[in-house]
């Protein structure tokens, strides 16, 4: 790599280089949970408004791979703990049902 050439987002989580503590908080609990609620209000406005069922349903799982991607991303970190490993589990799990 290129220590000139900045990597941009998604690169930084799949290579390992983002610290665990911040891919799980900022990026997996916070940023993605906000990005999942924003997709489910705006999915519940678009059924509100009587919009096909499948673009209801098709942004309310928008989000889904970007969430799994994260929680891949955290899984590939060498250093993760456990605890890690099972909170960012659960936020998927949390994440897909909600």
């Amino acid at each position: 790599m290129n220590p000139a050439r900045p990597i941009g987002f998604l690169a930084e989580r799949w290579q390992g280089t983002v610290p665990s503590a911040v891919l799980l908080w900022r990026d997996m609990i916070v940023v993605g949970s906000a990005v999942n609620v924003a997709a489910t209000f705006l999915a519940l406005m678009l059924a509100a408004l009587g919009a096909p069922i499948g673009w209801v349903v098709a942004v309310h799982f928008a989000p889904v791979p970007y969430n799994v991607f994260l929680f891949a991303a955290l899984c590939r970190l060498p250093r993760r703990s456990s605890l890690q490993l099972l909170g960012g589990g659960v936020w998927l799990a949390a994440a897909s049902l909600v």
